[in-house]
């Protein structure tokens, strides 16, 4: 992967009558680097794609690509002058059009017998080949994402824009459909952005994870960084179910019912709030110099996992996640230890 950026995004605003759509954000994408822009609707991810792509012309800040400005400041680079190609949540197949001409829409001009032979290369890249005839109507939802990426492929663009790419695909065939397409844009170098709402989708699939709320990036890391050091607890349960305590800081330290948790980032006195996710509470049968009494009051099984709910001593309710060979059941009394690595510390309101 190139340590230079594909694509650099610089306190980039923009604004619709009435509405602040992107506040002064900021990401780098590298080449062969899938970046997942995450945010609920309405947050501003797909209007920074269109930014990106050339489709609304920027109001502020500046954005690069491949050391190019291509908007800000007075410059304004048309969508067809930027080296991008855009893969839209619903494909946007010309149904008019069969699948090789579709590709060649793409394509830049040249010779017919060389611009047919690249769409066969495409097509076979993607495993789209034998269809070059086929009607859009008439291919499945797997094989029209497939054609639009090799369609946006064949302008060979250095950023590549995935907008919901795989949303409109049952689970079994989004996650082999995404598997696929990300390979294969990873293997071509490309500088990969991709808008999702789904917080499981980013994590699998980015390399890179900026997290958008009303506009604003607030927080951009690797997945491990943005599931277990999640910036903030609304962040964090984004991801996922969370045990929230508040507690006070004495000696670097706050007390939960679950054991003392490390706070060295904040002064004694302080209150603070922290999380502690449910993988990150371990289960035994056997008592530790560091683990608590607990009784298992509800288990839900997740198929390989299982969701557990415990009572603790104090009353407080906890919920775990463990191996469904582990053959937990309702009423058990266990012991509880906290993995405290995994645990974070937030100032509290």
């Amino acid at each position: 992967m190139s340590s230079e950026p594909g694509l650099i995004v610089e306190r980039v605003s923009h604004s619709y009558p009435r509405v602040a759509a992107v506040q002064a954000a900021s990401l780098e994408v590298r080449p062969g680097e899938v970046h997942c822009l995450l945010g609920p609707s309405g947050s501003g991810k797909s209007t920074l794609l269109r930014l990106v792509a050339g489709l609304e012309k920027l109001h502020q800040g500046r954005i690069s690509i491949a050391g190019t400005q291509v908007a800000g400041s007075g410059v304004h680079h048309r969508p067809e002058e930027r080296s991008v190609g855009f893969v839209f949540q619903d494909y946007a197949l010309f149904p008019h059009l069969n699948v090789r001409r579709n590709v060649l829409f793409g394509m830049p001009r040249g010779r017919k017998a060389d611009r047919w032979a690249a769409v066969e290369i495409l097509l076979n890249r993607v495993g789209m080949s034998g269809y070059e005839s086929a009607m859009p109507h008439t291919l499945s939802g797997g094989q029209q994402q497939r054609v639009a990426l090799a369609r946006a492929l064949a302008r060979e663009p250095v950023v590549m824009l995935l907008d919901e790419p795989f949303s409109g695909l049952d689970a079994r065939l989004r996650e082999e459909v995404r598997h696929e397409t990300l390979h294969l844009l990873r293997a071509a170098g490309a500088t990969t952005l991709m808008v999702t709402h789904d917080p499981r989708e980013a994590l699998v699939a980015g390399d890179v994870i900026s997290v958008i709320r009303s506009g604003r990036i607030v927080q951009t890391g690797s997945p491990d960084d943005v599931y277990n050091c999640s910036a903030s607890p609304e962040i964090a349960e984004m991801f996922g179910p969370v045990n929230r305590f508040i507690g006070q800081v004495q000696d670097g330290v706050v007390t939960t019912p679950c054991g003392g948790i490390p706070a060295a980032d904040f002064e004694d006195g302080r209150r603070v709030e922290v999380l502690v996710r449910p993988e990150s509470i371990r289960l035994s049968r056997k008592a530790a110099s560091d683990a608590f009494p607990a009784t298992i009051t509800e288990i839900t099984s997740e198929g390989s996992t299982m969701r557990i709910v415990l009572k603790l001593q104090n009353g407080s309710d906890l919920e775990s996640r463990d191996l469904s060979t582990r053959g937990w059941s309702v009423g058990a009394d266990v012991f509880i230890t906290v993995t405290l690595e995994s645990a974070t510390t937030h100032a509290a309101d």
